[in-house]
């Protein structure tokens, strides 16, 4: 199966299109590999075909937040903004997991851009569901306190039986805060009975108090 096959936002495009995106290669990143930092040059457009990528804004003191993640079938918006305005990127993404990706170089997609309708209806698509999502992100952050926050973040996380693999520090990265912070929280949230913390990740017991929780607004 060709990596066009695999990128549903692609499976729009003519077959001219396909077969020509179809010779730019594979790249296999390995987890933990830093995929770009803030004021690297953007070189292409990134579009993820197996595994994951964290997209993350540092600030000055090494403290950093969860933009967004590239999924399979995902592109980056940090790569598109890079390559529609000319900026570097201003972010951190690093592969969560093993991950194949493939690199659209920036000449390759200013061309299509200016000649595929269907393809520029894509990438603007694609910017459009991402923008909403980063809108998403920071009214979390500007609107929600630290707890509501916390107590969305298990439940959108917690598998069938209610667990959350994830180590405070991927936590507090997550919902924007410190690790100090989500400690201090999650062990008023243990104390009240509504969750257990075990070694590298957290088991929701009760997720009707959660709920609540996460649905005040005030900061």
């Amino acid at each position: 199966m060709s990596w066009t096959e695999q990128a549903a936002e692609f499976s729009g495009l003519d077959s001219a299109l396909r077969s020509r995106l179809e010779r730019i290669p594979v790249a296999e990143v390995p987890e933990g590999t830093i995929v770009f930092r803030p004021g690297d040059a953007v070189k292409g457009y990134v579009i993820v075909l197996q595994g994951k990528i964290g997209v993350h804004l540092v600030g000055p003191t090494g403290r950093d937040i969860l933009l967004y993640q590239v999924e399979r079938g995902q592109s980056c918006i940090q790569s598109t903004l890079g390559l529609m305005g000319g900026e570097d990127y201003s972010a951190e993404a690093v592969a969560e997991q093993d991950t194949k990706l493939v690199l659209m170089p920036r000449a390759v997609f200013l061309e299509m851009i200016d000649s595929s309708q269907a393809f520029r209806r894509m990438v603007f698509a694609a910017f459009a569901e991402r923008m909403q999502s980063l809108m998403h992100v920071l009214e979390r952050v500007a609107f929600q306190r630290v707890e509501a926050r916390l107590a969305a973040h298990l439940l959108e996380r917690a598998d069938v039986e209610g667990r959350v693999r994830a180590t405070q520090q991927e936590l507090a990265t997550a919902i924007g805060s410190a690790r100090e912070v989500v400690s201090r929280r999650l062990d008023i949230l243990a104390k009240r009975g509504w969750i257990a913390q075990e070694r590298g990740e957290t088991r929701v017991l009760n997720p009707e108090g959660l709920r609540q929780l996460a649905e005040e607004t005030a900061v």
